[in-house]
């Protein structure tokens, strides 16, 4: 696909559109001259102006060929990548188009064109003058200079984008930052219980309420439930919600998106960055986004569009829970390494919003409940917020770490709800948005070093979040706060950015995580040893033991063969409280195009009918929580994994629990995924 981009109209922001097409498939030698230079004879036309330039296809290996005209004016050239070649020839003569470094300049006019062409059975050469001019039609990347790329419009990001930019403003420097963001919008792909902390909130911009953020609902109770089937039985409530709110983490996002374009952060949604850059000395320079356009066969399709480099003097990482780029980063400098860091551990989250009947809505009610569904060896909890406007959030988190591999979250959720307690308070309502997402729960034991050459990690990328507090957002956001004061030092002061890991540290992240960081390993013991040394911890010892638990086996290593264990018999949905997964996933406004290769990749694409089935039970079914992995019979009636990449949530729970590693979760093309909105 050949497109036209003109080199006086750089965009300052990306767009997604379908460029003019000068060529089709059958059309495939091209030749560039310039009539001030010399003539060309019938069938190419003679005369051109000498302010254009004539561009020229001829069908090999066709009798009577004809040669068709496209032309263009002043210094548009080939989009980068399509870009022109040039070379002094003397005597060469080549067949074919040649690859030599790109070089683009306004006055194209020195140049003329020298081609062999075949035409049926003979080949005719053409040489005017002693320069050659010819290009690539597989497009080089579009690059794009900022002095801060990065990646991910979450919590983290943009709190990191609008600290730098707040202190340029303080200092009165002026430095280029960018956002790239996979979602379709900002907050698109942000999904959280969530009880909001506004602790970091208020360092970065205290006059929140004054600006109307999104935080209108203070926790006004805060109980605390063990559940077997039938019963609750109230505990001593270990969290201290005073003076934090119930809040949607989507429409948070969106806020503090709208804030940093005020101080002018370019956010770019819809582009997924899939692939780090490096410089020659290994460092990194900043992030590309991936092709578009891309059929699932491998072909380029009429809209296909090259990705683009965003090059940074720094570049933060913060993508989320088991980011792709920042797990990448992660194992080439070998930062957990670099600072005795245990392996991180995971859970997996599954939330819907309902709206209830105005009766039983109670604003800021939170609760937080352990025990049934789940069975006392599988670490995991549920929490049910009342946020405004009759809204109410319920979910189960399930702890990765899990045995069983007839285990599905999905429907242990559907269980949950079916509980008289929780029942009761659903009956009648509606459900508005379905969702699901892995977090971290590693907590202090698993927090690598966060600084690689030419950049950091930030957020949930590193592993923030407090499991105790079953909290995230305002560590998140300290710890991009935190990164953005290290990189104002380098780019303005000449500092480093190992000063940001020496702030972290000294820092109230690095304190409150230190005081939790026996919590989540306690409960490798199973849930009443876990609730005992827990409740030794938080009430007497208050998070000052010299003891550091460590964490068990990694999470896809948990998992048991079937033999040791027996398939759970899951009730069927009823429709009112429970549903099955094409309802819920409906329900979370997932659109990827079918029509691109899979992002899920599989590293050995034997494993899942050779290991994962007759070992395992096909465990990739049921951990997934849109039905992304199924068996299906082929022609011989063997069962073969369907993987069906267009139902994604994006949650990486296939990256995180396959029991070989053998799924590699990958970005789509941007735009792709969920469209949460109140989440």
């Amino acid at each position: 696909m050949l497109r036209l981009l003109s080199l006086s109209s750089k965009s300052s922001r990306l767009k997604k559109s379908s460029s003019s097409s000068l060529s089709s498939s059958n059309k495939t030698s091209f030749a560039f001259y310039n009539s001030t230079n010399s003539t060309i004879h019938s069938p190419i036309p003679s005369s051109v102006p000498s302010t254009q330039f004539h561009l020229f296809f001829a069908t090999p290996k066709t009798p009577n060929s004809q040669f068709s005209d496209q032309s263009f004016t002043g210094n548009s050239i080939f989009q980068p990548g399509c870009s022109l070649k040039h070379q002094n020839i003397r005597r060469l003569q080549r067949n074919g188009i040649g690859y030599i470094s790109p070089m683009v300049q306004s006055a194209l006019a020195t140049f003329s064109f020298f081609k062999r062409y075949e035409i049926g059975s003979s080949t005719t050469t053409k040489s005017f003058g002693g320069m050659v001019m010819y290009f690539s039609c597989e497009p080089d990347r579009e690059s794009m200079e900022y002095d801060v790329v990065i990646v991910g419009a979450g919590p983290a990001g943009l709190s990191a984008a609008i600290r730098l930019k707040q202190i340029c403003r303080e200092k009165d420097v002026d430095l280029s930052v960018c956002i790239v963001e996979k979602g379709a919008e900002v907050g698109a792909h942000i999904l959280s219980g969530n009880v909001f902390e506004p602790r970091a909130l208020n360092e970065l911009l205290p006059q929140w309420k004054e600006e109307e953020a999104p935080i209108n609902v203070p926790v006004s109770s805060d109980e605390f439930w063990l559940l077997t089937k039938e019963r609750a039985f109230s505990l001593p409530s270990p969290f201290d919600n005073k003076g934090n709110y119930v809040i949607s983490l989507s429409q948070l996002v969106r806020w503090l998106g709208t804030k940093a374009e005020e101080l002018g952060v370019e956010i770019y949604p819809g582009f997924a960055a899939a692939e780090v850059l490096y410089d020659k000395d290994d460092q990194v320079i900043g992030v590309a986004t991936n092709d578009m356009g891309i059929a699932k066969d491998g072909s380029k399709r009429a809209n296909f569009q090259r990705g683009v480099e965003l090059k940074g003097r720094v570049t933060l990482i913060a993508e989320g829970c088991r980011g792709s780029l920042s797990e990448k980063i992660m194992r080439k400098y070998k930062l957990r390494a670099k600072v005795q860091a245990q392996h991180q551990t995971y859970a997996l989250g599954i939330k819907e919003v309902w709206e209830i009947d105005e009766s039983k809505h109670k604003p800021g009610f939170v609760l937080h409940t352990v025990g049934w569904p789940l069975d006392q060896r599988t670490y995991g909890g549920s929490f049910l917020y009342h946020m405004n406007d009759r809204q109410v959030s319920i979910g189960l988190v399930v702890a990765l770490n899990y045995d069983n591999p007839f285990l599905s979250p999905y429907e242990e959720f559907q269980r949950l709800k079916r509980h008289p307690k929780i029942k009761a308070l659903l009956d009648g309502g509606t459900v508005l948005q379905y969702g699901a997402r892995t977090l971290n729960e590693g907590g202090f034991q698993s927090i690598p070093y966060p600084v690689f050459p030419g950049g950091a990690i930030i957020g949930c990328s590193a592993g923030f979040l407090n499991v105790p507090k079953i909290k995230g957002t305002h560590t998140a956001m300290k710890s991009g706060m935190l990164a953005a004061e290290s990189v104002f030092g380098v780019l303005h002061e000449g500092s480093n950015m190992e000063t940001y890991y020496e702030n972290l540290r000294t820092s109230w992240i690095w304190e409150e995580l230190h005081r939790a960081r026996n919590y989540r390993p306690a409960f490798e013991y199973g849930l009443i040893p876990g609730l005992a040394l827990n409740a030794l911890e938080h009430y007497i010892l208050k998070g000052r033991s010299r003891l550091t638990l460590k964490h068990g086996k990694p999470d896809h290593e948990a998992t048991n063969v079937a033999e040791m264990n027996s398939p759970i018999d899951y009730p069927k949905p009823d429709g009112n409280i429970s549903f099955d997964v094409p309802t819920s996933l409906y329900r979370s406004n997932t659109n990827h195009d079918h029509d691109q290769p899979s992002h899920l990749r599989l590293r050995d694409p034997k494993l899942p009918e050779t290991v994962n089935l007759p070992y395992y039970g096909g465990p990739e079914t049921r951990y997934c929580p849109a039905r992304v992995y199924e068996y299906v019979p082929d022609e011989t009636g063997q069962l073969k994994l369907q993987i069906n990449a267009q139902n994604c949530l994006h949650c990486k729970a296939c990256d995180i629990k396959d029991p070989k590693q053998n799924i590699v979760w990958t970005v789509p093309e941007g735009g792709g995924g969920p469209g949460y909105s109140i989440m």
